[in-house]
């Protein structure tokens, strides 16, 4: 009987993309297993058109009074599992390790867990999770993501010779926000560079991108038209993106473009940098500090115009 494994990751954005390449390096070093990840709607058709996994499952995190919601979670965990591989390790996910059965293996920080996880304590997110399926016997390999490379664009992209400019973040966190001054100082630049400044973001950035485009008519703002997958192939065919600590640059990083993160006091490089081959980062505590040229003598060398 083939192997069954269950993978925990709800989220977030960033965090799931640190995570590509320890859904990978499960596919490909256990080829006849079932693998079944429990996320998080906003990732479920992202995870499903991967290819790392047979089986996706949803968990809405539901409240403890929302008992059927409950017996369902239950459920899943009382399933023959012969790997059960934590990637979240949140406070939801190590009461759901009382629930799983004693003969099946739990990889994770949760007490009692079979087979405990060593301190991540100044570990990159992307190595906490690699190291997390190595100790469940996988081989590290590093995905292509040609689904995500050959995406669509926009209906409404017009662009050739662009720069993907992301300045939003979480509406929760507005220190983890490089000013929009100069990201319209950022845009006029570009422009001037011979390049047309594309703004990406959903709703919750639209103030800020609506205002860049005000004041830098140049720009091609799409805020609000892409999903997962046209976001992908936006980042895939820039000369270089820039912005925030935000889920998109992350994915930009990892699809090996130019990519530029801008982090403030809220993030911790040591955990929390993006992966890539082109991937850079500069910190400034107060990001209100961090200059448009150092910004721009980061950016320079990958400009084509």
């Amino acid at each position: 009987m083939a192997e069954q494994i269950l993978v925990i990751k709800h989220g977030a954005f960033g965090d799931v993309v640190q995570g590509f390449d320890a859904f990978s390096s499960l596919r490909t070093s256990f080829p006849e297993a079932k693998i079944t990840v429990l996320t998080t709607a906003p990732y479920a058709g992202l995870l499903r058109a991967s290819g790392w996994f047979d089986e996706v499952i949803l968990d809405a995190r539901a409240p403890a009074w929302k008992l059927m919601q409950l017996w369902q979670i239950r459920s899943v965990f009382r399933q023959k599992w012969d790997k059960i591989i934590d990637l979240q390790c949140s406070r939801r996910t190590a009461r759901y390790a009382r629930l799983y059965r004693t003969d099946t293996r739990w990889f994770g920080t949760a007490p009692g867990a079979s087979d405990p996880m060593p301190d991540f304590s100044g570990v990159n997110n992307r190595n906490r999770m690699l190291t997390a399926v190595k100790m469940a016997g996988a081989q590290e390999h590093e995905d292509e993501l040609s689904f995500l490379r050959s995406a669509d664009l926009p209906a409404s992209f017009d662009a050739s010779d662009y720069v993907l400019l992301l300045p939003g973040s979480s509406a929760a966190k507005p220190s983890k926000r490089w000013p929009k001054e100069r990201f319209i100082r950022l845009a006029e630049a570009v422009t001037k560079a011979g390049l047309r400044p594309v703004l990406g973001g959903s709703e919750v950035d639209r103030p800020v991108t609506d205002a860049i485009a005000t004041d830098c008519p140049s720009c091609l703002n799409l805020t609000g038209q892409t999903d997962l997958f046209s976001l992908a192939g936006l980042a895939a065919r820039a000369q270089c993106v820039i912005g925030n600590d935000t889920g998109p640059v992350f994915l930009a990083a990892r699809l090996h473009v130019p990519t530029l993160m801008l982090m403030g006091a809220d993030t911790d490089p040591a955990m929390s940098a993006p992966y890539g081959r082109h991937a850079r980062w500069i910190k400034q505590d107060r990001l209100d500090d961090l200059s448009f040229d150092e910004v721009w003598a980061e950016i320079l060398p990958w400009l084509k115009g």
